[in-house]
């Protein structure tokens, strides 16, 4: 649960920073270093919310944008 957890709270608050910087400065750098972290933590959400329950349904929501991980992780709970 942990580890949902924190990949939940990485992937919303990376999202975050990446649509503050688009709407903003728009840096290359903070785009790139981001993006990737966003990724990872998004395909994290999924395969451990995957490994903890098993069921397909609460594994589509952990895939739905922005939110998916922390509903995903409201429903484990």
């Amino acid at each position: 649960m942990p580890l949902l957890r924190a990949a939940a709270l990485v992937e919303l608050v990376s999202l975050v920073a990446l649509l503050v910087n688009l709407a903003t400065v728009h840096v290359a750098a903070v785009a790139s270093l981001l993006g990737p972290v966003h990724g990872c933590a998004y395909l994290l959400v999924i395969g451990a919310t995957w490994h903890r329950t098993r069921s397909a349904r609460t594994t589509v929501l952990a895939a739905v944008p922005v939110a998916g991980g922390l509903l995903a992780l409201r429903r484990v709970r």
